[in-house]
């Protein structure tokens, strides 16, 4: 199999490697249109936080035929089939706190 990963930018290619079961992450699904909360307008959203869920469709063999036995959960109404997705990469840890950002905060 090529590796397609980008690993200078930390992207992993789908058809390399898929996330551990249940793993979040960030994904790029190109060309994602998302509806945002308030406008009646759609904008772009290349990049989105989605949960792998592996074999999600295993027992309904009609979807998996279509959209692949794999699915990615997203937040509130963003899940996507599985071919949507073409990259992803394991979520960052969020910074931990300093002495110092504590002291500045009432």
């Amino acid at each position: 199999m090529e590796d397609h990963s980008d690993t200078s930018s930390g992207w992993i290619d789908c058809e390399d490697r898929l996330p551990s079961n249940g793993q979040r992450v960030l994904a790029v699904v190109p060309n994602n249109e998302v509806l945002m909360p308030g406008k009646a307008s759609f904008e772009m959203r290349d990049v989105i936080v989605l949960r792998f869920m592996e074999n999600f469709f295993s027992s309904q063999s009609d979807r998996a035929d279509s959209h692949g036995r794999h699915f990615w959960s997203g937040e509130g109404a963003s899940n996507q089939y599985f071919k949507a997705v073409t990259h992803w990469m394991p979520m960052p840890q969020a910074p931990r706190p300093t002495d110092e950002d504590q002291d500045g905060r009432d």
